[in-house]
């Protein structure tokens, strides 16, 4: 039997509707509720976006659809049903062959979700093996040659035996896909699979899911905080704000006209590539479970708040037969058009002297994968590194930085050369050039405070100590939009945008002139990557200069004055940013626009 002919006996004993959620309700020990009075329902082949912030409930959401509550969180009360079995009813053997047998599941992170001890060939057959024993082995690699070809990844045996690690991150995710269809499931839900990818493999990814869960029948729940990246996957969208349904409709009235202030705020915050956006973040932050106000939990936050957003809280109400929303007083017309906004006059590199200057750089690990790369930036200006994953931008930034290996070439910083390592620069040198790296989980200290991080370089550098630092300390929190109570709190106590606040704060507590940043944004929250750019902007317009590597065109659209292309290596294209992104001259260049997601 076919898969689309398995699905057809599978639809034709079952409904149409594959998903059925019911007054589900999540709590955190004390009655603290994390989830509450979420009720939805997903067609066979229909796609449905999960939107919104950190902590705005959607991954507990999401895993809570395969009976799953993350540790000391419980799901206490509702009802979740695919194809009319009742999750939270299975326990034992019966839960673990249902998860992944009639719900599918695919992780943000392939690198850490894959096995890396199990080769390609085996992770499918093992998973094959545990939920569809009554297939032979001839009917199991028949199905793992479909599988790989139906998301488009080789079915060859030398492909079949080699380990996650040896894979590109977009094979890694369509490995995850691979894994979740080759069972055939009902419902598929994904969780921000596509947050590190570049833009053409995301595109690729995503086009690969859309095609899967229409010629299958698949549902599927994508999760996401970027409602740009979905627009032209999903059918229906579901915004979450604070553990409820804010918002639920057809993307077409999304998109046209979203009714929800909140939902308005996430599309305000989105950089596009299309255009230059004034970039709104949305103010305040998302209530903690246990912290939620009385009445709209939105209100705090939301400029159309009256006395009565206090007391009640609104519910899902039909605006349309497309489209419901949970507000008092919702939007009720389309979003307006905004024109671009004016460009500020371009810095004419050529006529100052740069801060810094590259010549000839190659870079070699266990093949070359930089060529005789030359750039000059001047200072106070914004240059973008572009390209897809394997291009060498995070290669040419560690360069600069000094933490490179295996680099040739010249650089030079304020006219004066500049060493390839930054254990052979001088203080002033160390200081002045600073490093964002992408991850600030990783990037920090998880055993020290945020005081002590930002701290020490005051010390090392300047030899500031005592109540100066602490004085010092709180000054640059300030500066990232930071209260001082944070600075006794520890990594794990901050949220995803107040960790990499602190990961900035750390460079500028060092008094930088060169900040270089790495994909500083891939993984937060669309509002706060717009508070951050913001931020970023102010402090190039003090005169800091931006060194600023992404795989994002619409954040290179906000913040750059230059970009330049990067591919396999070698620059492809440089130039003012709306003259390289309006009028791009390399093939490459069009096409990485082309898989940019943009909201026009």
């Amino acid at each position: 039997m076919n898969a689309i002919a398995g699905i057809e006996s599978r639809s034709s004993v079952l409904n149409a509707q594959v998903l059925q959620v019911r007054d589900l309700r999540v709590e955190l020990p004390g009655q603290i509720d994390v989830l509450s009075d979420v009720t939805f329902s997903l067609e066979a082949g229909e796609i449905l976006g999960l939107v919104g912030e950190s902590g705005s409930g959607k991954t507990t959401l999401a895993t809570a659809l395969l009976a799953h509550a993350r540790r000391g969180a419980r799901i206490v009360g509702g009802q979740v049903e695919v194809s009319g079995q009742s999750m939270l009813t299975l326990q034992g053997e019966a839960l673990r062959r249902a998860r992944g047998s009639l719900i599918g599941y695919v992780a943000q992170d392939p690198a850490t979700a894959l096995n890396p001890a199990l080769r390609i060939g085996s992770l499918l057959r093992e998973t094959l093996g545990a939920h569809q024993i009554q297939l032979d082995r001839a009917a199991q690699e028949q199905r793992i040659v479909e599988t790989l070809r139906d998301v488009g990844l080789p079915d060859d045996a030398q492909f079949l035996r080699r380990f996650p690690h040896q894979l590109s991150g977009g094979q890694q995710q369509r490995v995850m896909l691979a894994l979740a269809f080759v069972l055939r499931p009902a419902l598929i839900v994904l969780d921000e699979p596509t947050t590190a990818l570049d833009v053409t493999t995301q595109a690729h990814i995503l086009a690969t899911l859309r095609r899967l869960c229409k010629s299958l029948g698949v549902a599927a729940v994508y999760v996401s905080h970027d409602l740009a990246v979905i627009k032209d996957l999903v059918d229906r969208v579901m915004v979450m704000y604070a553990g409820r349904i804010v918002e639920v409709a057809q993307r077409p009235a999304l998109f046209h006209q979203p009714a929800h202030p909140y939902t308005r705020g996430l599309l305000a915050a989105i950089p596009d590539v299309a255009q230059r956006r004034d970039l709104q973040a949305i103010p305040g932050h998302a209530p903690a479970p246990g912290q939620r106000p009385s009445g709209c939990a939105f209100a705090p936050r939301c400029a159309r708040r009256v006395a009565a957003c206090a007391v009640v809280e609104p519910g899902l109400r039909d605006l349309s037969s497309q489209q419901r929303v949970a507000c008092l007083d919702p939007h009720l017309q389309a979003l307006p058009v905004v024109g671009p906004i004016p460009v500020l006059a371009a810095i004419e590199a050529p006529a100052r002297a740069p801060l810094l200057e590259i010549k000839d750089l190659n870079v070699a690990y266990d093949r070359q994968v930089l060529f005789d790369v030359s750039l000059k930036v001047a200072a106070g200006e914004c240059l973008a590194l572009v390209g897809e994953s394997g291009s060498g931008k995070t290669s040419l930034a560690r360069a600069v930085a000094g933490l490179g290996e295996n680099a040739e070439g010249e650089l030079f910083y304020a006219g004066e050369s500049l060493s390839l390592s930054a254990r052979q620069r001088d203080a002033v040198q160390r200081h002045q050039i600073q490093y964002i790296f992408q991850n600030p989980y990783r990037a920090l200290n998880l055993r020290q405070s945020v005081y002590q991080t930002l701290s020490a370089p005051l010390e090392h550098f300047f030899g500031i100590k005592g109540a100066a630092a602490r004085e010092r300390v709180e000054a640059v929190l300030k500066r990232v939009s930071l209260p001082a109570s944070v600075a006794d709190l520890y990594p794990h106590s901050l949220s995803g945008g107040e960790r990499q606040r602190v990961a900035i704060a750390r460079a500028l507590v060092c008094e930088p002139k060169l900040l270089i940043c790495d994909e500083i944004t891939s993984a937060l929250d669309v509002s706060v990557q717009a508070s951050i750019l913001a931020l970023l902007q102010q402090l190039q317009r003090e005169g800091l200069t931006l060194l600023f590597v992404t795989h994002d065109l619409g954040v290179v659209r906000a913040i750059a004055d230059r970009v330049l292309v990067l591919k396999l290596g070698r620059v492809v294209e440089q130039g003012e940013v709306d003259q390289v992104l309006d009028h791009p001259q390399a093939a490459y260049t069009r096409t990485l626009l082309e898989n940019s997601p943009t909201l026009r």
